[in-house]
């Protein structure tokens, strides 16, 4: 979403009939949304929207919660306008819905590797800068002058994984979803891409963080960096470890509980490294030069 630009999406979806939602769950949907840089809008589901209207006191708790967690990234609205970091980029085309490419990326999201995703139609010297890894999953679709912006970036040192014909981003209309042929061929692209990211460190690398998401962004100059973590664990992780490159010499722990806890940085094998005690729901990492 950040590498369209500033402007906010707000993701409107309502819960599934006759489901019951944990508060915890709204909180992390919430946070979710928040860490890419969009608004969650808050839909209940009827059995919890029952609860709040008669003021019962799980329902008001769960409330304060899910409000504590949406006044904590409104009260960051810097955040919105950093953008994805990291060294690897994928190439992608939104105007064909971007279902390939956007499963590739989630793949990669899991595997916690900092990834920016870079539009097609913004594909330029700039938009790899930093970057030491690209894939490009529909190369057909690229203009001659496009073609010769990711040839200077394999001249000048950087990796490049392109898709043969058969990798396309076709467009699916108003479908969300990849037919089985699809499916086995995202999967064949994540074999080559997971081999070309190996175990390297991008940019960050977190360690103990199975139940969590992560995203990792930085601020235009590269002073300020933030890695958002969000746990979708029904109870806190602790000791989790983080290291990552760059000249960071102050890093600091943020969470929605109120926690601003400065970390010790030490020296890691792959750079530096900060320790986290704990993570309820959420929290957020802040790294500064």
């Amino acid at each position: 979403m950040r590498a369209w630009g500033d402007t906010t999406l707000w993701i409107a979806n309502e819960p599934p009939p006759k489901t019951v939602v944990t508060g915890a769950r709204y909180q992390q949907v919430i946070a979710d949304a928040a860490m890419s840089g969009a608004r969650w809008v808050i839909a209940f589901d009827a059995d919890f929207a029952r609860r709040l209207h008669g003021r019962e006191a799980d329902a008001l708790s769960d409330w304060r919660r899910m409000a504590a967690v949406v006044r904590y990234y409104e009260r960051h609205p810097e955040w919105r306008h950093m953008q994805e970091s990291g060294q690897l980029a994928v190439v992608q085309d939104p105007g064909k819905g971007g279902l390939l490419s956007g499963g590739i990326l989630d793949m990669i999201a899991v595997k916690h590797t900092p990834v920016r995703p870079v539009p097609r139609q913004q594909l330029s010297p700039a938009a790899l800068s930093g970057a030491t890894m690209a894939v490009n999953v529909d190369g057909e679709s690229l203009t001659p002058e496009q073609r010769e912006v990711l040839r200077n970036f394999t001249r000048g040192g950087g990796t490049l994984l392109t898709g043969p014909p058969g990798w396309k981003d076709q467009s699916h209309g108003e479908s969300i979803t990849l037919d089985k042929a699809e499916l086995e061929r995202l999967n064949d692209i994540w074999r080559d891409v997971n081999s070309m990211v190996g175990r390297r460190n991008l940019g960050v690398r977190l360690f103990n963080v199975a139940s969590m998401l992560s995203n990792f962004i930085a601020s235009s100059d590269g002073k300020t960096a933030i890695v958002h973590l969000v746990n979708y664990a029904d109870y806190p992780v602790e000791g989790i470890a983080m290291h990552f490159l760059g000249d960071y010499k102050h890093a600091t722990l943020i969470a929605p509980e109120g926690t601003e806890k400065k970390l010790e940085i030490y020296q890691a094998e792959d750079g530096a490294g900060v320790d986290i005690d704990k993570v309820s729901v959420c929290a957020t990492i802040r790294l500064e030069q």
